[in-house]
């Protein structure tokens, strides 16, 4: 069904109101998870202490990644679940390196999984971002230590030494302070001449990171709250879209969004939401044929 619809949005009182949801993480991220899922579904969120996300994975790569973001962060989410005797959870995963579309500039791409055991829901919302302090660099010297750390944020944003980029032998993390930084890399370079200097991006130790974190939870908020115009379930939320908007010029179609495409997981109710972004026409700069 193609139409031009505004979708509906359910507060879920009656399906999430004080239940226990488990945060899989044992880097903070509750600290902007927690507040938004609260207020905006009425639940009561947790943690384990005890919780350990990095035999999914580290950064660093001590433990490497064997599965996708999506894929690693479901498993979080259902390891916390199951070990915490709980049937609602939440876990989020993070990506960084060269961004998809601006390939001079380096990106921040989380997901960020929702599962309700009891009712059989799972809802992922993706957020990318282009506003990132991710970085790395082999330095030599003193200036370019400052240099990058002053680019970086630091101290902030928390920064990492070891003597090579591939090397897990000595990696240094929780650097947060500028005596330590100092100390740190001296006994780098007195080893080994060079050391290998990198952005620290564990959320507690990265605010930027934490405020992207933030921006995709209060997406997945409101897509928990969208709910599905025929049976009622939350999560109906945009699975797919198609190219085609008309140039405004010459009426031939571009590759810019004409229409969303939404699907309830629970019934497959289909709707093609025309124009998602406010226009029924695209400006001839961005059409192939007007501008080749």
């Amino acid at each position: 069904m193609k139409q031009n619809y505004s979708l509906q949005t359910n507060p879920c009182d009656d399906m999430f109101k004080d239940r226990k949801l488990i945060i899989a993480t044992k880097h903070k991220k509750e600290s902007v998870i927690a507040p938004i899922l609260e207020e905006s579904l009425g639940v009561v969120c947790q943690i384990d202490e005890g919780f350990d996300s990095d035999e999914f994975g580290t950064f660093t790569g001590e433990i490497e990644r064997l599965h996708d973001p999506i894929s690693t962060a479901r498993r979080k989410c259902l390891k916390a679940m199951q070990s915490n005797g709980c049937d609602l959870g939440i876990a989020s995963e993070g990506s960084f390196g060269p961004h998809p579309y601006i390939f001079s500039l380096p990106s921040d791409e989380e997901f960020l999984i929702f599962i309700d055991r009891l009712h059989g829901l799972e809802i992922i919302v993706r957020e990318l971002s282009a506003t990132t302090n991710f970085s790395a660099k082999e330095i030599q010297y003193d200036t370019e230590l400052y240099e990058f750390a002053e680019k970086a944020g630091f101290p902030r944003h928390a920064l990492i030494l070891r003597k090579s980029k591939y090397s897990n032998e000595e990696i240094y993390k929780n650097i947060t302070d500028h005596e330590s930084l100092h100390a740190t890399f001296q006994e780098i370079i007195s080893k080994y001449d060079t050391a290998y200097i990198e952005t620290d991006m564990r959320a507690m130790y990265n605010p930027t990171r934490m405020g992207i974190i933030q921006k995709a939870t209060k997406k997945l908020a409101d897509k928990i709250k969208s709910t599905c115009p025929q049976c009622h379930m939350p999560g109906f939320g945009v699975v797919d879209s198609k190219e085609g908007l008309e140039c405004r010029l010459c009426g031939s179609p571009t590759t810019s969004t004409l229409s969303h495409i939404y699907i309830c997981q629970h019934c497959h109710h289909f709707i093609e939401i025309l124009y998602p972004n406010d226009k029924t026409t695209e400006d001839p700069q961005f059409c192939n044929i007007c501008n080749p």
